[in-house]
């Protein structure tokens, strides 16, 4: 499989035209990731023996992007009822374009003025009743001013995911070293070159007097303070702006971990940065339609159902701080706190990335994995990868 620490930059599309030709193999592409991103959702939320999950925090977070990427699948699945194409990374992601996001996203903010210029639609279902019987006609036109009015509703009621998602603080909390508050924070991001959607947490230390004087009582949290967890945004209402403007500039694909983790430390001198995570959702193989080596794309044919002939990779970035340098204020100047980050040095790909840890994973139907172990594949294909198999509505974890 190819690498998901490599950029895509030079990757080639493909156009999906709403004719009879690409139908089917438009159809089974959306039938395909839905069923992938419905097994990952189980995938995590039944996930009992990874130390990963093993406070349930991670999965939580991730379901709640899992269930836009689902949602955006469906409404980009509507739109080729009324579009003209659809474009999709066909050699790297396997994603649609972040063009596509872009128009997503406009459409799902502009969703109430376009539909106040579109008929209602039971009159637009008279409209095409009326021309079948008087006629003898399809109405296309009628039907894809339908299309197109179901579609700007499903984005207007639900959310999709969008080139970047702000922050949320989801939990808080207290460390009896350094006596400091600390909180978890999340948010997305659909990389533009590599047409990937990543989603970013990472566990914050806060020196800042004012949130001290905010939630702590000398010996941790107040008892009984009320936080109103999730909150919109960072926890320290004096960065939240600051804080937003910096994650929607620092979640490129082509960043590692290290160097986001180092520009925040620089930047927010009272925020500390201990634990930085990101999970690459992708790529997504899907036959017929995405290319992704000659190896894949041949076993993967050979699955006689192809509704099943599909493979979702993700990557679990992880990087943690060692140590802390401490402060240093005087008349000549001052040096603010400044972790030291773990980067096993003995593994080049920990170096490549710049991470403490990562695992990849893989997610497979059990009809592939049947046929890609069958080939005597099973090593090159998932060599490195925790691989889970889909069996029915359940997912078999680590073969």
């Amino acid at each position: 499989m190819s690498d998901q620490t490599t950029q895509a930059a030079t990757s080639k599309t493909v156009l999906e035209p709403d004719n009879a030709a690409t139908g089917a193999i438009a159809a089974r592409y959306f039938d395909a990731i839905a069923a992938a991103l419905k097994a990952l959702d189980v995938y995590l939320t039944d996930e009992q023996d990874s130390p990963l999950y093993r406070h349930q925090l991670t999965g939580r977070i991730l379901t709640g992007y899992i269930d836009r990427l689902a949602h955006s699948f469906e409404a980009w699945e509507n739109r080729l009822s009324f579009a003209d194409s659809f474009r999709i990374n066909r050699a790297e992601s396997g994603y649609p374009l972040h063009r596509a996001v872009l128009e997503l996203e406009r459409d799902a903010r502009d969703a109430e003025k376009q539909l106040s210029q579109l008929p209602d639609g039971e009159a637009l279902r008279r409209e095409m009743v009326d021309c079948i019987l008087l006629t003898r006609k399809f109405p296309t036109d009628a039907q894809k001013s339908l299309a197109r009015r179901l579609y700007l509703e499903s984005v207007q009621e639900g959310s999709v995911f969008q080139s970047f998602i702000l922050p949320m603080t989801v939990k808080v909390s207290f460390n009896e070293k350094t006596k400091r508050p600390l909180y978890v924070v999340h948010w997305g991001a659909f990389d533009g070159t590599a047409n990937l959607p990543l989603v970013y947490s990472a566990v914050i230390e806060d020196s800042s007097d004012a949130l001290a004087k905010l939630l702590l009582d000398g010996k941790g949290i107040k008892p009984g303070l009320d936080i109103g967890l999730p909150i919109d945004g960072l926890l320290n209402p004096e960065y939240a702006h600051q804080f937003d403007d910096f994650c929607e500039k620092n979640s490129s694909y082509g960043l590692t971990l290290t160097t986001i983790a180092d520009n925040m430390d620089r930047d927010f001198p009272s925020l500390h940065p201990v634990q930085l995570r990101r999970i690459v959702m992708g790529p997504f193989y899907s036959t017929g339609l995405t290319s992704h080596g000659r190896v894949v794309e041949k076993v993967l044919e050979n699955v006689s159902n192809r509704d099943n002939a599909w493979l979702l990779t993700w990557t679990v970035q992880e990087l943690f701080s060692i140590s802390e340098t401490a402060a240093k204020w005087g008349l000549f100047g001052s040096t603010p706190a400044k972790q030291t980050y773990h980067i096993d040095t003995a593994d080049l790909d920990a170096v490549r990335q710049g991470v403490s840890a990562y695992e990849r994973h893989a997610l497979v139907p059990h009809e592939a994995y049947q046929a890609i172990y069958a080939s005597g594949k099973r090593d090159e294909v998932f060599g490195g990868y925790k691989t889970h198999v889909v069996s029915g509505d359940a997912v078999l974890r680590d073969f």
